[in-house]
């Protein structure tokens, strides 16, 4: 009987699976053939989770492709003669929380006894949240990225209220289970609600997570590193000094020089250094509209007009795709047949475990006076500003035996689509990522 190793990939917000066609490519090259126990490596790339649907919040996402997976499982292994014996999944920007979301599907049910699971990777995933910073144009994404992204919107930034007592689904799903609302719990089962994302995820061999450390205008550093600091934040004043690998774009080391570089003399205005020194370091306009002499100026001159037309497009899109989110979600909320579904079960479990907890407290939802992760500190415009969550959040993820992998796109507009090279034919940039996902199938053990 043969053996499978199945390996999942889940692009990200608005994504399809086209978006990780190099990451299939690369990791179907490397292991073209069965390893030396016998092992075949079999992929899935997930479909029901695209696009417009990617709104419906990480939950329904991750519901659709665990079911994915289990039609996947059941497909490789209906003639007799082959075994899913090893699970792997990887995820990109939302794709890596919704693989989160995943395995607390296959943990709840059992997956995990019978298949071992072998690699958990993400690429630029947000994995605390998308974190504000002190910026009027990052307060105006705070407050609308919660509204124009229905469900997922609201789960990025932790204003949902997703588990029957009311906490984020993020908050949830990087709970280990040690207590509940600050008290010490009596675990009810195996599958206890504070433990069901954590648990599988700690079930994995090997954990890797790869993060921008700089350029990534959509996740952010201390997210997809799961950091609370930035020491890249003020890399162009102090002078962080990099140190890169070879054969890729991914920092081998990084260190703060003893005495900070020198400044640059100021120049005449007007002056030829002077309007070399206006020249911004990273491209102003997006691949699409980055043309050649003269229609740049053609694009450059039509500004005024294209950027108030885009933002009106932009938003009356949003609100569309976010409408027909919410009525879908309606729909599934009401489906007896989802009755099943995680996010039920957990909630029925979650009362059950308010109940339990009950006994041991007074006041059912104390607010402590002081949270162990708050900590002062001088803000900068190039520093986040991480909730008392988000450093909750981020002090139970790094318990786990992660490792990290930064990469270093520098001198580009937003590193988020290279790092996956997301559309290598229309984006020559795109290119620049290959070196990481060869790192990614590299270290994927079979």
């Amino acid at each position: 009987m043969a053996s499978i190793h199945l390996l999942v990939l889940i692009h990200g917000m608005w994504g399809n699976p086209g978006h990780l066609a190099e990451l299939a490519r690369i990791i179907g090259d490397t292991y073209s053939t069965p390893s030396s126990e016998g092992i075949k490596l079999e992929l899935l790339l997930a479909e029901t989770n695209r696009e417009e649907s990617t709104y419906d919040g990480i939950d329904w996402g991750g519901e659709r492709v665990a079911q994915e997976v289990m039609d996947k499982v059941e497909s490789l292994e209906q003639d007799g003669n082959s075994k899913v014996v090893d699970f792997s999944i990887t995820g990109y920007s939302l794709g890596g929380l919704v693989a989160r979301y995943v395995i607390g599907v296959l943990q709840q049910r059992g997956f995990f006894e019978t298949v071992t699971p072998v690699n958990f990777n993400t690429l630029a995933t947000p994995h605390i949240g998308l974190p504000r910073y002190p910026s009027l144009m990052s307060s105006l994404f705070t407050s609308l990225g919660s509204k124009l992204l229905s469900r997922t919107g609201e789960q990025f930034y932790c204003v949902d209220r997703w588990s029957a007592t009311g906490r984020p689904l993020i908050e949830v799903m990087a709970d280990p289970g040690t207590t509940f609302r600050g008290v010490e719990t009596v675990y009810l089962n195996n599958n206890d609600i504070d433990r069901i994302f954590y648990q599988g995820l700690s079930r994995f061999k090997h954990l890797r997570i790869y993060a921008n450390a700089i350029n990534d205008m959509t996740v952010p550093y201390v997210t997809s590193a799961i950091e609370v600091d930035d020491p890249f934040a003020l890399r162009e004043t102090v002078g962080i000094e990099v140190e890169l690998y070879e054969d890729a774009l991914l920092l081998k080391s990084h260190r703060v020089p003893d005495t900070p570089p020198v400044p640059t003399p100021k120049a005449l205005i007007l002056s030829p250094t002077w309007f070399r020194n206006r020249k911004p370091s990273r491209p102003f306009l997006p691949p699409a509209l980055q043309l050649r002499f003269p229609f740049n100026i053609v694009i450059y001159a039509l500004l005024p007009i294209l950027i108030p037309m885009g933002i009106s497009l932009a938003l009356i899109n949003l609100s569309m795709a976010t409408r027909s989110s919410r009525a879908r979600i309606r729909l599934l909320e009401k489906d007896e047949s989802s009755k099943g579904k995680l996010i039920h079960v957990l909630a029925d479990i979650e009362r059950d475990l308010e109940r339990t907890v009950v006994d041991y407290i007074d006041d059912p939802d104390p607010t402590p006076s002081h949270h162990p992760f708050e900590k002062k500190t001088k803000l900068t415009s190039e520093q986040p500003i991480l909730t008392p969550l988000q450093r909750k959040i981020a002090a139970s993820l790094n318990k786990l035996p992660i490792k990290k992998e930064l990469a270093y796109f520098d001198n580009v507009r937003n590193a988020h689509a290279i790092i996956v090279c997301r559309d290598v034919k229309r984006f020559e940039g795109h290119k620049a990522g290959e070196g990481v996902v060869r790192h990614w199938a590299a270290s994927f053990i079979l």
